[in-house]
């Protein structure tokens, strides 16, 4: 065998190696358009809110910790045992048949089913931004942070203690801006993709 043949040989065989990492790398590279961390946790908010039977409101909340773990969610509703159909559910009318005086709160209820030993050091996302009795709650659980989506109810003095509350704590608080517009969960595409692998 000549050795210009050999020469040949050996780069067409490189080249076809090559194309081979580099068809793999190509293949290999990780996936686009996935939820940043942010976006994620506030859609578990979210998507916890989903379970409040609240007719006007519906709050979720997700507390995180440092390792990008959830450690609790929650939404607002009636305390164990309070029946939700009994209950009301209304904002007007004598002050006992006001819901006010009787929902827990979705951070509330995400510092109550946590799944560790405490909250300390954690983040919480939330739909609204708290209230001044969750503030106390965020506060005394040790949560660091507050993402929130909406401060709609910013000029009511519940809200203006929260954020002096937090503030003399050193609760740092920022408002949420979402990377994506929108995220959607359809489970006939999910049941279609699961199907075809």
């Amino acid at each position: 065998m000549s050795e210009g043949k050999t020469v040949d040989q050996l780069s067409e065989r490189l080249e076809a190696v090559t194309t081979l990492e580099d068809k793999s790398r190509i293949n290999s590279k990780k996936r686009e358009g996935y939820l940043e961390w942010a976006d994620y946790f506030m859609a578990v908010a979210f998507l916890s809110a989903e379970r409040s039977k609240d007719p006007r409101t519906q709050v979720g909340a997700c507390i995180v910790n440092s390792e990008n773990k959830i450690v609790g969610i929650g939404y607002n509703g009636m305390p164990i045992g309070c029946s939700d159909d009994v209950m009301p559910w209304g904002r007007e009318g004598d002050i006992l048949d006001q819901k006010r005086l009787y929902v827990c709160h979705a951070e509330l209820n995400a510092v109550l089913n946590k799944n560790s030993a405490d909250v300390k050091g954690c983040s919480i996302y939330v739909a609204l931004f708290p209230c001044n009795e969750c503030a106390k709650v965020i506060i005394q659980s040790g949560i660091k942070e507050v993402i929130y989506f909406s401060d709609k109810y910013k000029e009511h003095v519940e809200f203006k203690a929260s954020k002096k509350m937090m503030d003399f704590a050193g609760v740092t608080y920022r408002q949420y801006r979402p990377k994506q517009k929108q995220i959607v969960i359809d489970f006939s595409k999910i049941e279609a993709t699961v199907k075809s692998h």
